[in-house]
């Protein structure tokens, strides 16, 4: 995905007085960076869109998941940017390098999340009794083997009148995405969706609530079909009961 990602951090008036201050536009891409074991550096740009000049730092972590999905972050050295401070005048943009210092994986796909923040403080001083809050945002990064594959299986079980959760276990060797879940009736007919999912890491199991508004999910055959983010998708057969 070559798509940027944006972030808007408006500076919040103190006592709710006002409206904002000012803003910091800027946007970085890739917002998601794929690197293959050979790659030893790749190329990042970040652009200031805003009137002001901004200062940005990244930190670089070690991602793992817990089994509810929440993130597992240690800092590490295997990655560097650099540089990692940024200051980008009005309307200008940078490209950063982005170098790997580790060791390639060697068979499981390796996962990192970058945290990229602006640092207000480095504005210069407000002169309104305002509170300046920046965005903090991360980027995922994949260093991925050639032979590193997802092996996603999902099944439902009932979990209330007018729900069932969706477990989903990633056994492979790089991460799977889930966009959507909907549950069908045997006819076809769409009983429940839920139109958001997220990363499963390779050995992560993660549950995940489908609710039918307004109407109790019937008993008997169902199928559970799973989008995923690269638009293929997974059907699992259900006997649901009371």
């Amino acid at each position: 995905m070559n798509h940027s990602l944006r972030a808007l951090a408006l500076l919040l008036p103190l006592c709710g007085l006002g409206l904002p201050a000012g803003a910091a536009d800027f946007s970085i891409t890739p917002v998601r960076i794929f690197m293959e074991p050979r790659d030893r550096a790749v190329a990042i740009t970040v652009t200031n869109d805003g009137e002001q000049e901004i200062v940005m730092q990244a930190d670089l972590f070690v991602w793992k998941q817990k089994p509810d999905g929440e993130f597992d972050l240690v800092p590490t050295e295997d990655l560097i940017l650099s540089p990692p401070i940024l200051k980008l005048a009005p309307k200008s943009r940078q490209v950063v390098r982005l170098a790997r210092l580790g060791p390639p994986p060697a068979g499981s796909q390796l996962t990192y999340r970058m945290i990229v923040r602006e640092i207000p403080e480095a504005r210069p001083a407000s002169t309104d009794n305002t509170l300046q809050i920046a965005l903090a945002f991360s980027l995922p990064i994949f260093i991925t083997p050639p032979t590193a594959k997802r092996d996603l299986s999902c099944s439902a079980t009932r979990a209330s009148a007018n729900a069932v959760m969706a477990t989903c276990k990633n056994s492979g060797t790089a991460f799977a995405q889930v966009r959507e879940f909907v549950l069908l009736a045997s006819n076809g007919e769409r009983i429940a969706t839920r139109d958001t999912g997220g990363y499963i890491l390779p050995e992560i199991t993660r549950s995940f609530e489908i609710k039918r508004e307004g109407a109790a999910i019937p008993s008997g055959a169902m199928k559970l079909q799973v989008a995923l983010d690269d638009g293929t998708m997974q059907a699992v057969d259900l006997a649901l009961t009371d």
